[in-house]
């Protein structure tokens, strides 16, 4: 693990606040009303779907919810996408985040191009960019729970449990029948609690 001197401390330190006022100001201010391609009948009827299904229902209509999200509706920006999610199969952000780039340039409005960026610039360790592309997915498609997902890992990583666990509690909302939210929830609290005490 790296070490930091005094100075890289307080750098850090100012990064950290800086990184939480960018994650506060993704939570909310996330228009609720905010469209995207991705937003359409079926996804709506997924997502009411998802709220009564059972347990073991409920990871299907997940992947047919991501299905969706990771229709661009053009080929070309498929290809892309493609790219930059094989990129990080093979562990290379960096190109990962080249083929996103790429893919966000020119569709700017397909929501999954910046949550597969800010993927790679979260595995790249820059908790900035990453949270400005999370802040763009949550702007085309509020209902996005992989997104806030990262927004809820990145918080507790930063030591906002308090933040990570409204977050987690958002996602609950979503996909209520998710056992690992469920669990997240539950160690959070118990976590909080015993600060409390």
């Amino acid at each position: 693990m790296m070490r930091y001197t005094h100075t890289m401390g307080i750098k850090k330190h100012l990064h950290k606040s800086i990184v939480v006022a960018l994650l506060l100001g993704v939570w909310f201010s996330t228009p609720s009303s905010a469209q995207s391609l991705a937003d359409s009948e079926r996804l709506d009827l997924l997502f009411e779907q998802l709220l009564e299904a059972e347990p073991d229902e409920a990871d299907r209509i997940e992947g047919q919810i991501i299905t969706e999200w990771g229709k661009s509706g053009s080929a070309a920006m498929d290809l892309l996408y493609r790219r930059g999610e094989d990129a990080m199969g093979a562990g290379t952000p960096d190109v990962a985040v080249e083929h996103f780039t790429a893919l966000v340039d020119h569709a700017p409005d397909f929501a999954e191009g910046y949550n597969g960026r800010a993927s790679a610039y979260y595995q790249m360790g820059l908790y900035g960019p990453a949270i400005d592309d999370l802040r763009q997915v949550l702007v085309l498609e509020p209902r996005h729970f992989g997104a806030m997902t990262g927004v809820a890992v990145m918080l507790e990583e930063i030591g906002r449990p308090e933040d990570a666990l409204e977050a987690w509690q958002r996602i609950a909302s979503l996909v209520p029948t998710d056992p690992e939210v469920a669990s997240m929830i539950d160690r959070l609290k118990i976590q909080l609690q015993g600060k409390t005490l």
